[in-house]
């Protein structure tokens, strides 16, 4: 059942149910366009374009593709970051009731092979720099045609000829031919294309598949419907307590991420806001962002927030423009959500940062926190219309509030399932007794008697030591707490007397040298503060941390490297 959410009314206006239309994505992004024809949809590089044209855009994209040969039903790979070309792409595949299976396009070969063949692409989309490898590996997958783009097709003006004598200098730009076709010949066939192009399609249907570990740790295709990302947006919009048309979203996480996809373009294009797209974060460029573009929402995985205190040259940063500040995709420690306020506020903001909680199988946010309240080490409170129970891991035996056990999750964002994966769909989704169909987490966590939810750990990520559970996430908060600490990862190395032997790797904040007396401090640090059997028995020091494709720090790689050590002797 769900937890009744009294508490909403006590943070805000926010609703505690919402009615959601039975229609397609882009229908949603259609009907901003007609009550914000003049607002601006997106921002590239400078390059801007309204709700108007965005939506004409769409639909000479949709007429191209079915003049070549694409039609309802179909999949398309769209292997893109944030450019203008691969949202319009995305938009014009649902129009014509198509979906796209959305990749990063650093992923390796094999893993490009994989998920192609997987969700049975029939075309693939992507950049010139990328054109080579995916030509290259073309034959061995379902797609039978290469469609091709550059940056400077998303760019206007002087920027596009700019674009091509500095940064595009190197790239070579294919030409059509065979089985290669240029996006910018697809949009001319578009616009001598005079068929219908506007599928019947339902919520129901699915939009988009993107991949994730899920609770196994082996990557699958999560197939999520045009409800799932349309609710996503309204839930958002209503919890967010603070979107309004006209305002700017900054799109640095990438359009193949839940995140990305349903926060900073969904979201954002259903309300008639901006999403300012950026294809590659860089924190060289991260403060000139800021500073140019004052976007009035942020929405990023915890490392983003702890390159904002890394910056150089901001003393005079303003922030005060910031009415949307929302963390998710990893855990946001008490220290550093501490740091980042403290930070917002010396720099104008008068808003927290706000953390969220949910994962890819569920787009993205299923909770979040208050806009004005907070409660120390809390993820926040569901969205409208979203259940979240907590039980023994592994049943579905319900805990009282308070009890840890696994989170579970039910609602309008929750997955059709795995693509083409029934086993894997059967083992995390269930229909329960309540007549309701659960997500199982495979994630710890608990709930206060006011609704408000607590994050502990992945359960796969749990660390067994002298029988005792260890919860990285927790020592790694201590260790952040030390004025001397920027970031830390905990992770657990094989030992033949305590099962598992705790290892921490830190990162000293910017430009402090290690010293046997820093060392010392942060070890005295954590043998204060954390209970002996917790306690990391090694500790090594590093310039950055590794991170995974989309910005979190990759424990996985850190597992791996000390696996090789001990297998090396």
């Amino acid at each position: 059942m769900k937890i009744e959410a009294p508490w909403l009314a006590s943070y805000g206006d926010v609703p505690h149910t919402l009615d959601y239309p039975d229609c397609s994505m882009v229908h949603q992004v259609f009907k901003a366009a007609e009550k914000y024809p003049d607002n601006i949809a997106y921002d590239f590089f400078g390059c801007t374009q309204t709700y108007r044209n965005f939506a004409e855009e769409i639909r000479v994209c949709a007429k191209g593709l079915l003049a070549g040969g694409i039609s309802a039903g179909e999949r398309v790979t769209i292997c893109m970051p944030n450019t203008p070309q691969a949202v319009i792409m995305l938009y014009a595949l649902n129009l014509i009731g198509a979906a796209a299976s959305l990749i990063h396009p650093l992923s390796v070969e094999e893993e490009q092979v994989r998920y192609i063949n997987s969700s049975r692409s029939v075309a693939v989309f992507t950049l010139d720099q990328f054109g080579d490898t995916l030509q290259a590996i073309l034959p061995r997958t379902t797609a039978k045609l290469l469609i091709l783009t550059g940056v400077e097709d998303g760019l206007k003006g002087i920027k596009k000829p700019l674009y091509k004598l500095t940064k595009g200098r190197a790239i070579e730009r294919k030409s059509t031919s065979g089985n290669v076709l240029r996006f910018t010949d697809l949009i001319e066939r578009g616009k001598s294309y005079s068929g219908a192009h506007d599928a019947k399609t339902s919520g129901a249907d699915v939009a988009a598949i993107l991949y994730s570990g899920g609770t196994t740790g082996t990557s699958k295709g999560v197939m999520l419907t045009n409800l799932n990302l349309n609710a996503l947006a309204m839930q958002t919009t209503a919890a967010g307590d603070c979107v309004v048309a006209g305002n700017k979203m900054l799109a640095i996480l990438p359009i193949f991420h839940g995140f990305g996809l349903g926060v900073c373009i969904h979201t954002a294009l259903t309300t008639g806001s901006t999403s300012i797209l950026i294809p590659q974060f860089s924190l060289k460029t991260y403060a000139k962002l800021l500073k140019k573009q004052k976007p009035h929402y942020i929405a990023g995985v915890p490392t983003l927030y702890e390159a904002l205190l890394r910056m150089p040259n901001i003393d005079h940063l303003d922030l005060s423009q910031l009415e949307g500040i929302f963390c998710g995709g990893d855990t946001l420690t008490v220290e550093l959500k501490s740091k980042i306020d403290a930070f917002l506020k010396k720099h104008g903001s008068k808003e927290q940062i706000r953390e969220g909680y949910g994962l890819t199988e569920s787009v993205s946010a299923n909770c979040l926190t208050p806009r004005t309240f907070h409660k120390v080490g809390s993820i926040g409170i569901p969205y409208p219309d979203m259940y979240i129970k907590i039980v023994k891991h592994g049943t579905q035996e319900r805990l009282p509030f308070g009890i840890e056990g696994e989170i579970l999750i039910s609602g309008p964002t929750v997955m059709k399932g795995y693509d083409n994966n029934p086993e894997e769909t059967a083992q995390t989704l269930k229909l329960h007794d309540d007549g309701r169909i659960w997500l199982h987490t495979g994630d710890l966590g608990m709930m206060d008697e006011e609704g408000f939810l607590y994050f502990r750990q992945r359960i796969k990520r749990l660390i067994i030591s002298s029988g005792f559970n260890v919860y990285p996430s927790q020592i790694e908060n201590v260790i952040e707490a030390h004025e001397n600490v920027q970031i830390s990862c905990v992770i657990a190395i094989p030992d033949d007397f305590h099962m598992q032997r705790i290892k921490a790797f830190i990162v000293l904040r910017d430009g402090l040298e290690l010293t046997d007396e820093v060392a010392q401090s942060i070890f005295e640090h954590c043998q204060k503060n954390i209970v002996k059997y917790a306690m990391p028995r090694e500790f090594e020091y590093r310039k950055e941390l590794p991170k995974t494709l989309i910005g979190k720090v990759a424990y996985r790689t850190l597992e791996e490297e000390e696996q090789e050590k001990r297998q090396n002797g």
